[in-house]
This record gives structure tokens, C-alpha cells and sequence, in this order.
């Protein structure tokens, strides 16, 4: 009997749920907005609490691992490695952009290419493209959105069914007729499934080692100099 707590901080949402035996049996997030580093502790203790649990009680913590938000990235590992290390739970990385795949493939049921986007300023997404069944087709890259971008699929009459928070800027780009797009985005109830497969397969992460998929380096801005 597995009970995972799965943490959700790659994009704005922050999101905590409960899963057992991979299903999810408690949820607890807000989209107030990169609110992370002062919610992400009280979701936690919100979410243990509508299922009478403490942190105690968990088989494992599971993290999206990214790409995604380099800070709020950084906040949900930093917290989940520190319950795992103080509670000796063993932690279980996901990717963000699987995670999407599987739960849009399993929302919409049909024969295409999944294509999971995460936002990543302008019209600059992190994706990849995986089928029905959740296998990867196209590896995790940083691509910029043009009208054409996709046509080796559309020219095949290939549907491609996009999804995350960065399908949502695409979607007056890409009219082809074979572009579908799906309401699901980020969040911890989406991490139940493979966190589930990972505990059973003891596909576990390095507590003391394991860094998140940042892909790029954080946008920082020199602040100017006061005259």
C-alpha cells in the first residue's frame, strides 16, 4: 500500500495532493500566481488533514522535477527533500511535461500526438511529444512557436492534441484543423499515476543530490543604479 505526497510547483499553480495506491484521494492548490514559497508548507498541512494523515504517515514524496519556473522549481524540491531527508522517505522525481501527457492522454482518449507545453516567456515553450500510451516520441527541448513549426505532422494528417499552460499563447498560431487542444494543465492530482508506477518499481531519486530539470538559467534582471 503506497500513500505519496506529490508536490506540483513547475508553473504558477501550486498544488499539493494525496495519492493511494495511485489514486488521488486529496488535493489542496492555488493560482494565485508564483505564491509558492509562502503557501506550499500550509497546502501540505491542508491537504494531510482533509485525510486525517501526517507527514509521518507517507510512503514517499513525489516532485515535478520540471523544466519549468526556475524558482518555483526550486521551492517544491527544496521542500520535498526536506521532509524526505528528516523522515528518511525515499523521493520520486517526474517529469512535468510526462505527467501532463498522461493525464491529457487519459482526458481525451484518442489516437494522436501528445504535446504537453510549459510556458517559458514570449512564445518560447518547454515540450515534447508523446502518444496515447504515454511514451516519449520527441525529447524535452525549448522551442519557439512559429505558424509552421508542426506542419511535418499536420502535412500527414497527423492530429497533434496540445496541452499546459503554454498551449494556451500557441493557440492563435497554430489553426491547423489536426491541432486540438485540451483544457488540462498543471497539477499534483496529475503526479498520482506514475508516482504510483515509480514506488513500484523502487525508481527512486538521490535525496542529497537530486537538482530539478531547470533546462535554462533563471531570467534575472540587473536591477539599475540609483543617481
Amino acid at each position: 500500500m503506497s500513500k505519496i505526497l506529490c508536490i506540483e510547483t513547475a508553473t504558477d499553480i501550486c498544488s499539493v495532493s494525496l495519492s493511494h495506491e495511485g489514486e488521488t484521494i486529496a488535493l489542496a492548490e492555488t493560482v494565485k500566481g508564483f505564491s509558492h514559497a509562502s503557501t506550499l508548507t500550509i497546502l501540505i498541512q491542508e491537504c494531510l488533514a482533509k485525510v486525517n494523515l501526517i507527514l509521518a504517515d507517507l510512503d514517499a514524496v513525489a516532485i515535478s522535477q520540471g523544466p519549468g519556473s526556475y524558482t518555483g522549481l526550486r521551492i517544491g524540491v527544496s521542500v520535498a527533500k526536506g521532509i524526505c531527508y528528516a523522515l528518511e522517505k525515499p523521493l520520486i522525481a517526474i517529469d512535468t511535461l510526462e505527467a501532463l501527457a498522461w493525464a491529457c492522454a487519459n482526458h481525451e482518449k484518442q489516437e494522436a500526438h501528445y504535446c504537453p507545453m510549459i510556458d517559458a516567456r514570449r512564445m518560447e515553450v518547454y515540450t515534447a511529444m508523446y502518444n496515447l500510451m504515454g511514451e516519449e516520441e520527441q525529447g524535452v527541448n525549448a522551442l519557439i512557436v512559429e505558424e509552421n513549426v508542426f506542419d511535418d505532422f499536420f502535412l500527414r494528417e497527423e492530429t497533434i492534441i496540445f496541452c499546459g499552460n503554454g498551449a494556451e499563447k500557441c493557440q492563435p498560431i497554430l489553426t491547423s484543423s489536426f491541432a486540438k487542444f485540451s483544457p488540462i494543465i498543471c497539477s499534483a492530482k496529475h503526479l498520482s499515476f506514475l508516482a504510483k508506477k515509480y514506488f513500484d518499481e523502487n525508481k527512486f531519486s538521490d535525496v542529497a543530490y537530486f537538482s530539478p530539470l531547470y533546462y535554462k538559467s533563471p531570467n534575472i534582471t540587473i536591477p539599475r543604479k540609483v543617481l
